[in-house]
C-alpha cells in the first residue's frame, strides 16, 4: 500500500520507519532540517505547512498515489489560543477529495472526554463532551472526518504520550502545587500508539472510533510519586486543596474490533 503521513515527529517518524516494511512511505516536516531524518529512512519527505488559509509545500504531489493518509499534527493551541485547526483540517479535506486516497487515519487524543469529579469511565460508546478550546476543535475535526463520503475514516484517540525521550515525570519533578492529585492517569506507550495504527491498516477497521490508553489508572500522585523515584527525579508536589478532577479512559474497542493486547505498560 502506499501511504502518506502527514506529521512526521516523535510518533510519525518512528512510524513511518515501521510502516515502511511492508508498505511504500512518504513523510511531511514542516521544516527543511527535518527533512534528512527521513531521507536516511527511506521515506520520500515533502516539507508542507498547513494552514486555514490555504497550504506551504505540494501537498497534491505528497497525497498522489496514496491509498491512505494519516493525519498525525498536533492542534497548535497551546502556542496559539486563536488557531483554526478545524480551518485547517477542512483545507486537507479540500486536497484528499482530489487525491486517490481512499482511507484516513486522523490522531486525536482522549482530551475530547470531560474530566470530572466522579471521574467517569469513557467507552467509545460516550459522546465526546469535553469543553476546552482544543478538545472542540479535535471534536469538530473528527465529525467532518468521519461524516466524509469521498473516503472512510477511523479516528484513535490516544492517553498521554509515554516512550523514548518523552514522559510528563521530567517535566511534573520540579512542580509544586500539582492539581489534581488523586485523578487516574491514562497514558500509552509510543510502540502501542504505532502497533495499534499497524492494526488498523492490517485488519482494514475503518469507520471506527478507538479509546488508547493502557488499562491501569493509578492516581497522578502515586503513579508521578513512584516514577520520579524511579528515575531519581524530585518528587513532584501536588496541591491537597479542592477535589480532583479526572477521568478513566476505556479501550473497548482496540479488544473487540482488533483483538489488541497491550505490548508495552506505563
Amino acid at each position: 500500500m502506499n501511504i502518506s503521513i502527514l506529521g512526521t515527529g516523535w510518533l510519525g517518524l518512528p512510524l513511518a520507519k515501521k510502516l515502511k516494511e511492508e508498505h511504500i512511505v512518504k513523510g511531511s516536516v514542516t521544516s527543511q532540517e527535518k527533512m534528512q531524518p527521513l531521507r536516511e529512512a527511506g521515506i520520500t519527505p515533502y516539507q508542507i505547512k498547513i494552514f486555514t488559509e490555504g497550504v506551504q509545500g505540494d501537498l497534491t504531489s505528497f497525497l498522489a498515489h496514496s491509498e491512505l493518509l494519516i493525519i498525525d499534527i498536533p492542534p497548535g493551541l497551546r502556542g496559539d489560543p486563536e488557531a483554526d485547526f478545524v480551518g485547517k483540517i477542512g483545507r486537507i479535506i479540500d486536497y484528499i477529495e482530489k487525491s486517490p486516497v481512499e482511507k484516513v487515519i486522523f490522531v486525536s487524543s482522549t482530551s475530547v472526554y470531560k474530566d470530572e469529579e466522579n471521574f467517569p469511565e469513557y467507552t467509545e460508546e460516550n459522546e465526546a463532551n469535553g469543553t476546552s478550546e482544543a478538545a472542540k476543535q479535535l471534536i469538530s475535526s473528527e465529525k467532518i472526518l468521519l461524516k466524509n463520503e469521498h473516503f472512510q475514516t477511523s479516528v484513535v484517540r490516544f492517553g498521554g504520550l509515554i516512550g523514548p525521550g518523552r514522559h510528563p515525570v521530567n517535566y511534573l519533578a520540579n512542580k509544586t502545587g500539582i492539581k489534581d492529585p488523586k485523578a487516574p492517569v491514562n497514558l500509552i506507550q509510543q510502540e502501542d500508539c504505532m502497533e495499534i495504527i499497524n492494526q488498523i491498516i492490517k485488519k482494514e477497521a475503518w469507520g471506527k472510533t478507538f479509546n488508547a490508553a493502557y488499562p491501569d489508572h493509578p492516581t497522578k500522585e502515586d503513579y508521578y510519586t513512584k516514577t520520579a523515584k524511579e528515575e531519581n527525579l524530585n518528587t513532584p508536589d501536588f496541591n491537597q486543596n479542592g477535589i480532583s478532577k479526572g477521568k478513566k479512559i476505556s479501550s473497548v474497542n482496540l479488544g473487540e474490533v482488533l483483538g489488541y493486547e497491550f505490548k508495552g505498560t506505563i
